[in-house]
């Protein structure tokens, strides 16, 4: 069977696979759309966790950053990893005793305040917006090279899928349908990575191999190998480059760290497991199912980015013939540049392909010597390297096909948590909450899923022109949550004293400035062509107008140290929280005596 009908018969399975559960499990009450009922077993939520969390970030793009950015690229595995413990052991226990149904509905009862709950839905809304673009991008490269298809055209076909399963099934569909897509796509994942590490060294684990000797019997380690060969065309050596300055990396990190605590469609499925105890159970879990993927994807950067440039510089450096000739690529070079993604341009006009860091000035100089007119690769989309891999490693047209699937269901399986989580917030916390306390549940159910709707299509149109790549337009995502959710649950759960007006400009204050630095390099709303309105960095570039030399996409530890610092001060100098709301504080830190979630 040739790949393009293997592929489609895969494919086609899953997507059956997963539509035929969101039918079987379709939600019925408000309280299986939201929370699936309560009654997810640990193990199971655990799975449906780790499908949510690890999205086309972390399955599609992750390696493609760590391929492209070596070292630097470690602040996401450090940062999404090291998140998730502060979100087990120091807010899902406590968020699942006090019992409401999602993130607002909790601070709008620890601050006393309907204010406080809108803050916190507008909030919420921002952040899993731009996640959810991040997820439409993954799913646009996915579905581009699925279905040979421009860009544009994957993303609207990716949409419709999202739409059919993801409106009907509720929490309760999502939780079900994102087991089956954990399994798919860890196996997606390992398997091709299991394949090129014994290809390139003979070990059968990917994590061995990253640190071991190349296969070929010249002793040279496989990391040696790599900082060789990118160094010869004038990249910067893979084991060491890093991703600005120190101060950045660190503020990267702790941004994605504290954003991984803060993100309410993580959160909210601490909800769906019977008791408190269930929910630290069900995180250890998730941890488990998330360490498989995250300790392999170092191995399928590292592996992916050597057999790009072997694929490409076939001989020394600067021979005649040490460049693959145009006509000769090999068939998944000629796919991908079908959508868009991957772009080839002959400057000087040989028929060869010249890949290398023409910014080097040392490089460029070589380069001009050996008669090359510039880099002829002119768009190489990091999001395309996890897809790629396979078909650059030359591996079986059914793990190709197994690893298209994989990524269709981790975008897919958190861009459904994504929407679920931006219309319980609209129709539970704003309509219900707020607007329309005596909606009918009926009423409320049909509310959420034209909320839903409306975020997809909100999404897929920003997901045409992303911010930036996948995973950094999550990164993004992060930050805003780190700025404005994370320090509201934190003191909202560990501090007695903070009051509703300081949580309320505390978060006001945190996600402004973030937002304000964000679109000042990426542009208003992520707009094309409106970046550097709001004091735009001049012809110095980007990095001369980071703060500190801090990027947007790690601001979002800045943006949470200011709403720290508005909340403690402005609730120093007014008044107290009431006397119940200090002692509910200090019960919901006490493990026992947790009731099931609440609905009013």
């Amino acid at each position: 069977m040739d790949l393009q009908t293997l592929t489609y018969a895969v494919v086609g399975a899953t997507f059956l696979l997963y539509i035929g559960i969101a039918i079987w499990a379709r939600a019925a009450t408000t309280g299986e759309f939201y929370v699936a009922g309560k009654g997810i077993h640990p193990v199971a939520n655990g799975m449906a966790t780790a499908a949510d969390w690890m999205s086309a970030a972390s399955f599609i793009s992750m390696a493609g950053l760590i391929a492209f950015n070596g070292y630097g690229a470690s602040v996401f595995l450090m940062g999404w990893t090291g998140g998730y413990v502060l979100l087990a052991m120091l807010l899902a226990p406590y968020l699942r005793k006090f019992g409401k149904f999602t993130v607002p509905e909790f601070i709008g009862d620890r601050y006393y305040s309907k204010a406080a709950r809108i803050v916190a839905v507008l909030c919420l809304i921002i952040a899993s917006i731009t996640y959810v673009i991040g997820q439409m991008k993954g799913i646009g490269v996915a579905f581009s090279r699925f279905l040979q298809t421009d860009y544009d055209t994957g993303l609207y076909i990716g949409m419709a899928i999202v739409f059919v399963y993801a409106v009907l099934g509720g929490m309760k569909g999502i939780t079900y349908t994102q087991i089956a897509q954990y399994v798919v796509l860890i196996f997606a994942y390992t398997i091709p990575a299991v394949f090129i590490s014994l290809q390139l060294t003979g070990q059968p684990f990917p994590q061995i191999g990253l640190g071991s000797a190349m296969g070929d019997g010249s002793g040279t380690y496989m990391l040696d190998r790599l900082d060789q060969v990118v160094t010869d065309l004038g990249f910067k050596e893979y084991t060491t480059q890093t991703i600005g300055s120190k101060l950045n990396m660190f503020a990267y990190t702790f941004s994605l760290m504290i954003g991984t605590a803060g993100l309410p469609h993580v959160i909210i499925r601490f909800f769906t497991v019977p008791k408190v105890r269930d929910a630290r159970s069900s995180a250890g879990w998730a941890l488990v199912f998330i360490a498989i993927l995250y300790t392999t994807a170092p191995a399928v950067g590292a592996m992916a980015r050597l057999n790009l440039m072997n694929t490409i510089q076939t001989g020394e450096v600067g021979s005649a013939e040490g460049n693959l000739a145009y006509e000769n690529a090999p068939q998944w070079f000629k796919n991908w540049e079908k959508t868009g993604l991957l772009k080839f341009e002959d400057k000087n006009g040989d028929g060869r392909i010249q890949y290398y860091n023409e910014k080097n000035e040392d490089m460029a100089a070589k380069a001009a010597s050996y008669g090359w007119a510039g880099s002829e690769m002119t768009k190489v989309d990091r999001d395309i390297m996890v897809l790629a891999n396979p078909e650059i490693a030359k591996l079986p047209n059914w793990v190709i096909a197994i690893v298209v699937a994989g990524g269709l269901a981790a975008a897919l399986s958190t861009a459904a948590g994504l929407l679920l989580a931006i219309a319980s917030s609209i129709s539970h916390d704003l309509l219900k909450g707020i607007f329309a306390p005596n909606i009918s549940e009926g009423a409320e159910l049909m509310a959420s899923r034209i909320a839903m709707a409306g975020a997809i299509f909100a999404a897929g149109y920003l997901g045409l022109h992303p911010p930036d790549f996948a995973a950094g337009t999550v990164a993004i995502a992060f930050g805003l949550a780190a700025a404005s959710i994370f320090p509201a649950l934190m003191m909202g759960i560990f501090s007695k004293k903070v009051n509703n007006t300081g949580a309320i400009l505390g978060m006001l204050a945190g996600i402004s400035v973030t937002m304000f630095y964000v679109f000042q390099h990426k542009g208003i709303a992520f707009v094309p062509n409106t970046a550097h309105l709001i004091g735009g960095a001049g012809s110095e570039g980007f990095t001369a107008n980071w703060f500190f030399g801090i990027s947007p996409n790690a601001f979002g530890s800045v943006g949470a140290l200011v709403n720290f610092a508005v909340a403690l001060t402005v609730s120093s100098v007014t008044k107290a929280p009431p006397e119940h709301i200090q002692h509910m504080v200090e019960d919901v830190r006490v493990p026992k005596g947790a009731d099931a979630a609440v609905d009013h």
